[in-house]
């Protein structure tokens, strides 16, 4: 047997969607190489695999099952305590494929991170290098810190503590008097953050990344205000919420039209918005008619997601404030500004009748958004997407919406991306095993509309095996046979007999 066909057949099984748990289970053994990771890491999994490579003994297993997309990740919360602190912290880092829409991870999983005394039993990774894996891996929620403000370990309260802008004024006044000195500590450093006075006196050079921070977020004093204006040192202060009225409305006048592109949609303008109505830059005049329509940050933060991206824009999707209105976005789907539209679009809550409506939308980045965003958007509109904005892709095959059927007109496009999505559907009467493309003759391989007896044939073929082996239609007893060969190193006849498992 080749090698390079051993290879194609492991990964063809571990990927076939008609495998069975035994089968599947087959690959975790480590003579099936880095199959049963790809496997792990890759595909959705029956509960008996799950259950199999949580208590793995080899580590590879486990950290590639940490970073799976597809299994719900509360089915992963033992590994948030694994003996391995690389597996503990490829959960906290979430998937290496670095998708548009992350899942937040359950609370059960963060507290466990968040008050762990040690990163492991092996000693490799500390409980603060796991916790900074955590935070950039954009799994945790937005409302997680007010969620844990009255937790009862000190360690949960002393996180909000660092969140202190996205709390009540409730959560604050308690964590200002929270029996933890180190929580009150916290707070109190937090809540220096909104007196302008102590914010100018710990405020770091003007011009230097922290300070930038400070700009953009706290409150600030006249004095402060006016060194910015001074240093020429002022978008920072056109997206921070405190900046004082008269500041904006000196800002509404900048001569950088970027920074009044900023403050055109902010929802604390007032009178400087009717002003940029009238704006010499069209995008500013855009904005500024956006205006009237946001009455909230919420609102602001979700529109300033949509206005600077094109149609082509793959950034991660933000998770949107809860405090934003269901009849906010309904206003914005029958709204005659496009970009408020597409910020209907952006939102999975729009009921079905205004998807409808925005799928028909004479603005395409409208449609784009919709088919990105949304769980009810039509097939065919996702299908669109896919065959003429290439950037969209990868996150539109991980829809569950993702049409598997009605590609058949695409065979002869000549994108082999879309020949290969072509090549996979059911209904295609002959599907293009002979296509110039590796990717596409793969695909047709892996058609659930060839015979057993062409299954055989293919493999056989090195441009064709992993497809074939992959195929819903293989025999669950042929996909058995091919790991005996595989995994224990039998002789493979040159044309197995598809009826029958193979023997030694």
């Amino acid at each position: 047997m080749s090698g390079s066909l051993r290879e194609l057949w492991l990964r063809g099984v571990a990927f076939n969607p008609a495998a069975p748990a035994d089968v599947l289970i087959r690959l975790l053994d480590e003579a099936a190489g880095e199959a049963g990771s790809l496997m792990c890491e890759g595909r959705d999994l029956p509960d008996a695999v799950i259950d199999a490579a949580l208590s793995h003994p080899v580590e590879r297993i486990r950290s590639a099952l940490a970073r799976n997309l597809h299994v719900d990740p509360a089915r992963l919360a033992p590994l948030a305590s694994d003996p391995s602190g690389l597996v503990r912290a490829r959960l906290a880092g979430g998937t290496r494929l670095q998708p548009r829409w992350v899942r937040p991870l359950p609370d059960d999983i963060l507290v466990t991170f968040l008050t762990a005394q040690e990163g492991g039993e092996d000693g490799r990774v500390t409980a603060r290098e796991i916790e900074g894996e955590l935070w950039s891996s954009r799994q945790v929620p937005r409302s997680f810190p007010r969620d844990m403000a009255g937790h009862d370990h000190p360690a949960l309260r002393l996180y909000a503590a660092f969140q202190w802008q996205s709390l009540t004024a409730a959560q604050r006044d308690a964590l200002l008097d929270d029996p933890d000195p180190a929580v009150r500590e916290a707070a109190r450093k937090g809540n220096r953050q909104l007196d302008p006075e102590a914010v100018e006196a710990e405020l770091p050079p003007i011009g230097s990344r922290p300070a930038v921070f400070v700009l953009s977020t706290c409150a600030l004093s006249p004095a402060v205000v006016e060194r910015c204006f001074a240093a020429d040192e002022v978008h920072p202060l056109a997206r921070n919420r405190h900046t004082p009225a008269d500041a904006l409305a000196r800002l509404a006048r900048h001569p950088d039209a970027e920074i009044r592109r900023v403050v055109a949609t902010r929802p604390d303008l007032g009178p400087a918005a009717a002003e940029l109505t009238q704006d010499p830059d069209d995008d500013v005049r855009m904005r500024a008619r956006l205006q009237p329509s946001i009455r909230t940050w919420s609102e602001f933060e979700a529109v300033q997601s949509v206005v600077d991206h094109g149609p082509d824009c793959t950034c991660p999707i933000p998770q949107l404030a809860t405090e934003l209105s269901p009849d906010w976005f309904a206003a914005c789907a029958v709204s005659e500004e496009p970009v408020l539209r597409r910020v209907a679009a952006s939102w999975p809550g729009l009921p079905a009748e205004l998807v409808g409506t925005l799928a028909l939308d004479d603005d395409e980045e409208v449609r784009i958004r919709l088919a990105c965003y949304h769980p009810l958007a039509p097939p065919y509109l996702l299908l669109d997407v896919f065959v003429t904005r290439p950037a969209h892709r990868p996150h539109l095959l991980t829809l569950p919406t993702f049409p598997r059927t009605g590609r058949t007109h695409l065979i002869g496009h000549p994108d082999p991306e879309v020949r290969a999505l072509a090549a996979a559907d059911p209904t295609l009467p002959v599907p293009p095993l002979e296509d110039p493309d590796d990717a596409v003759r793969r695909a047709a391989a892996a058609n659930p509309a060839l015979t057993p007896e062409t299954l055989e044939t293919l493999l056989t073929g090195l441009r064709t095996a992993e497809g074939a082996a992959a195929n819903p239609s293989l025999p669950v007893p042929r996909m058995h046979a091919l790991l005996d060969h595989c995994l224990n190193g039998a002789a493979t006849p040159a044309r197995p007999s598809p009826f029958r498992p193979l023997t030694g």
